[in-house]
């Protein structure tokens, strides 16, 4: 296997639609870092809604690495220790808070064990014809407990990794553009699924992280793999030397890979790698 380093997405890539990863892709997986490749899960979670899934795949046997906030922080599985962080400053997340305010949107930030929202009670979202508590979602997802803040902008006074807004999709696209406005010269402003439009420092993404914490550990760009199926992996996958989408990938994604695999639901990772390793 001519790959030192494999990269995964978590939602819509490493998990099925059910949120569990398939005996068969963890097996494939633990085998890879058996064989010294570095495992690395890059995904727009909180790192403490990752540590399941490391832990499920033994990342911390192998020192393998979580790019957590989509690529403003990264850890060491194994010791835990912090690798790299750019988060935005108080006086930006506060200018982000202050703005939304404007926007019909729920907006989450975290810290430490918990996650902060205005209101838990207006958690609903209609998506593709079905109702999420979006609000529980995250909470769940991210391992956090709740608190609600009557005034986010207020409250913060913490540099922040991620600011998190979920709408209607319907709005969010025709609302992104004022949402961003002030921020789109000095703050990273993306969508990462069509209900959810979030705020990170400037120039941070997978690519970054990936190239900062990569490069000093020697390992080259053609020798990187990954896996992703949303808008928020299109920087790792022209960053890598085999970038990989999912079948249910978004089109744009689709267009920038080297290669379509089966979805997340038929086990694409594994249908790659195994006839690699």
């Amino acid at each position: 296997m001519n790959i030192e380093a494999i990269i995964l997405d978590i939602d819509g890539t490493l998990l099925n639609d059910q949120k569990e990863i398939t005996k068969r892709t963890k097996e494939v997986l633990i085998s890879a870092q058996k064989k010294g490749v570095k495992l690395i899960l890059a995904s727009g979670r909180p790192t403490t809604g990752m540590l399941t899934y490391a832990e499920a795949l033994d990342m911390p046997k192998y020192h393998g690495l979580l790019v957590s906030y989509n690529g403003s922080k990264v850890i060491d599985c194994h010791s835990m220790k912090e690798l790299f962080n750019q988060a935005m400053s108080v006086e930006e997340g506060k200018a982000v808070l202050e703005h939304m305010k404007q926007f019909d949107v729920k907006v989450m930030i975290d810290k430490e064990d918990y996650m902060y929202v205005n209101d838990v009670y207006n958690e609903k979202l209609v998506y593709r014809g079905e109702e999420i508590n979006i609000i529980q979602y995250e909470a769940r997802g991210g391992n956090y407990k709740l608190c609600e803040i009557s005034d986010l902008a207020a409250f913060l006074d913490y540099p922040i990794n991620k600011i998190l807004t979920a709408g209607d999709p319907a709005y969010m696209t025709a609302n992104y553009k004022k949402m961003m406005a002030p921020f789109e010269n000095i703050l990273n402003c993306m969508f990462t699924a069509d209900f959810y439009f979030e705020f990170t420092a400037k120039g941070i993404d997978k690519a970054k992280a990936l190239d900062t914490i990569l490069k000093p550990m020697g390992i080259p760009h053609d020798k990187m793999m990954a896996f992703g199926d949303g808008h928020n992996d299109l920087s790792m996958i022209n960053y890598v030397g085999t970038g990989i989408a999912m079948e249910n990938a978004v089109d744009e994604l689709k267009k920038a890979s080297q290669q379509v695999t089966l979805s997340n639901n038929e086990e694409g990772i594994a249908h790659i790698l195994e006839s690699l390793i």
